[in-house]
């Protein structure tokens, strides 16, 4: 069923779809109401707002009021997901949550999540670590559960609230990142042709972007506290050499094994990061601006949920219709990237 590939990085995993077919029905998103401006930021890093506009993209983010956790956010954004496909939390086979900030190391955010949601028989999980491509993997394992006959139903959202592991004071993660949720429904159908048609997934190690502190090596001590190392450390250098090489590198290998080219595909909706980062793989595979939304300039890099924000755009503005094809593309701390290439039946 799969064949491997290599990129000129590091060795990627490509492959076809499973059997069985499924379609979006539903998506949902949710953006806390508390707006910070480039203004903002600079008052705290000494960042010109200007700059930070050139550099990124970005010109407003948001923040989760600090009573709230990314369980919320995720339930916030799931409640519209489920009302657009109709259906009730207890018809839900399983709820797949992807964030790199749960709301604490165990109990697992999905199971809160799924409590929440009032969802008796959906299994719950988690995908995390691999950042802001975790979305990437969920979306590849919900294709996968959805191929067993068991599953019909499956929630996936992709959830991140950034702003508690971001130092307010840096000038390079500081100015990126915002809190946001969104959510997908993905429904089993009848028939063959839709859903997953192939994929293309890689990682290498570095530490180029790393959360150094709170795990088995560097247990959280008033030590690491004081240094810093619960906080994100981020090389931007070494972001935007990685990701404007394997992003288009990994979406071409998945549109090849689709046996398509960049130009079939309708809808491209990428890892929101840095608008330079997404006009560079644009401007690789030739797409035209109106097939590859943007939210990074309102809500910023949210992590995890940013493919699920791009993709929702779509769905809200029903831009995504019966046989168009789409691909869905991050890349996050590990380095882990991947590309789905997805048919709405």
């Amino acid at each position: 069923m799969t064949t491997a590939t290599r990129t000129t990085r590091s060795a990627s995993h490509t492959g076809t779809g499973p059997p069985g077919s499924f379609a979006v029905t539903g998506s949902g998103l949710h953006v806390p109401p508390t707006v910070v401006t480039n203004e903002d930021i600079t008052r705290v890093t000494h960042r010109d707002g200007e700059w930070i506009t050139s550099r990124t993209g970005i010109r407003e983010r948001h923040r989760l009021a600090p009573e709230l956790a990314t369980s919320d956010m995720c339930l916030a954004a799931a409640l519209p997901a489920l009302d657009t496909a109709g259906l009730d939390a207890r018809d839900l086979d399983a709820v797949i949550v992807a964030s790199y900030t749960p709301d604490q190391p165990m109990p697992s955010t999905s199971v809160v999540v799924k409590a929440a949601l009032g969802a008796p028989r959906a299994i719950a999980l988690d995908m995390g670590h691999a950042a802001c491509a975790s979305g990437i993997h969920a979306l590849l394992t919900a294709a996968h559960l959805l191929q067993n006959p068991s599953f019909n139903q499956v929630l996936v959202i992709g959830a991140d609230c950034a702003s508690r592991v971001i130092h307010p004071a840096d000038r390079t993660a500081g100015v990126f990142f915002g809190d946001a949720a969104a959510a997908v429904v993905l429904s089993r159908i009848d028939g063959e042709g839709a859903g997953l048609l192939s994929y293309d997934i890689g990682s290498e190690l570095s530490h180029a972007v790393q959360i150094p502190g709170g795990g088995s090596r560097r247990p959280l001590s008033t030590e690491s506290l004081n240094a810093g190392e619960h906080y994100v450390s981020m090389d931007g250098r070494a972001v935007w050499d990685t990701a404007t090489t394997l992003l288009p590198e990994s979406m071409t290998n998945a549109i090849r094994r689709a046996g398509m080219t960049p130009a079939d595909i309708d809808h491209y909706f990428l890892h929101q990061a840095n608008l330079n980062i997404l006009r560079a793989a644009q401007q690789a595979l030739g797409i035209p601006p109106e097939r590859m939304p943007i939210t990074l300039d309102e809500l910023g890099n949210t992590g995890s949920a940013g493919v699920f924000t791009a993709l929702h755009r779509a769905v809200e503005a029903h831009r995504l219709r019966s046989g168009h094809t789409f691909v869905v593309s991050a890349i996050g701390a590990g380095f882990h990237w991947g590309s789905l290439v997805l048919r709405q039946p």
